[in-house]
C-alpha cells in the first residue's frame, strides 16, 4: 500500500468518525430567562418550569423544551418557547413563537417595543433553578 492511500484512508476514517463525536443534548426541566423592561432598564431573571408558562407585565411566556448541550461540549442552551402579548381589547396575541439560542439570541430574536428576552441558562433539575 502506497503512502499516498494510507493517508487517504486515514483522512477518511478521521472524517466519518469525526460526526459520530457528539453527544446528544440533556433535556432540562426549567428555564432562566432574563428580561429586560427597556421603559424602567431594569433586567429581571425568571424561571419557568418546561410545559409551563408564566405571566410577565403584559406578556404571557409558554416553555415546551429545553437541551443543554453536554459538559464536555461548547456550552450552548436551546429553548423552545412561545410568547404571548395583550392587546388593548385583553386579549392575547401571540407575538413570538420559536428557538431561542443562548449564545445567539439575535439569530431568532424577539421583538417587543417594552420588553427584550433571552434565554440565560436551561436547568438540568428542578433543584438547579
Amino acid at each position: 500500500m502506497s503512502n499516498g492511500s494510507l493517508k487517504l484512508i486515514l483522512f477518511l476514517f478521521i472524517f466519518l468518525f469525526s460526526f459520530s463525536s457528539f453527544s446528544d443534548p440533556i433535556s432540562g426541566q426549567s428555564v432562566n430567562l432574563k428580561v429586560l423592561d427597556k421603559i424602567s432598564s431594569k433586567i429581571q431573571s425568571i424561571t419557568i418550569k418546561v410545559n409551563e408558562f408564566l405571566k410577565f407585565g403584559t406578556l404571557k411566556i409558554e416553555v415546551y423544551a429545553c437541551f443543554k448541550r453536554p459538559p464536555e461540549e461548547v456550552p450552548e442552551d436551546f429553548v423552545l418557547l412561545r410568547i404571548f402579548d395583550t392587546n388593548n381589547d385583553n386579549d392575547l396575541e401571540k407575538v413570538y413563537q420559536g428557538w431561542m439560542i443562548s449564545s445567539n439570541p439575535t439569530a431568532t430574536p424577539f421583538e417587543h417595543p417594552i420588553y427584550d428576552i433571552w434565554v440565560n441558562d436551561c436547568n438540568i433539575s428542578i433543584d438547579s433553578s
